[in-house]
């Protein structure tokens, strides 16, 4: 079995299948960074507010991307990055996300140094 073929072919899938033939071990906690895009800034402040009142979100950063100026909130999580529940994370930050325009922007992890 391929190492391409354990990962679902969809966006989530293909960044998760890059990062393990990079190296990553996709099955220790790494912090994961979702980001949320919003056009104005008192949504985005609305949006992290919400968000930091819950458990599972206890670091946000609200920052306006220098390329776009769009307002990005950035939610940092320390998870093991499985496919299904990077999709139920992102699902949930967007079920807050969309009623204040906002809308995500996908996920990362910020290498090693």
């Amino acid at each position: 079995m391929s190492e391409q073929a354990q990962f679902p072919n969809d966006d989530n899938g293909e960044l998760l299948a890059n990062m393990a033939k990079a190296g990553i071990d996709l099955s220790q906690l790494h912090v994961v960074d979702f980001f949320i895009l919003f056009e104005q800034k008192q949504e985005a402040e609305k949006f992290e507010i919400e968000i930091v009142k819950d458990d599972l979100t206890p670091k946000t950063q609200l920052q306006k991307c220098p390329d776009t100026s769009v307002w990005e909130v950035i939610i940092s999580i320390k998870m093991v990055p499985d496919h299904t529940l990077l999709g139920q994370m992102e699902q949930y930050f967007e079920s807050f996300a969309n009623p204040l325009n906002g809308y995500g922007d996908g996920w990362g992890i910020m290498a090693e140094e």
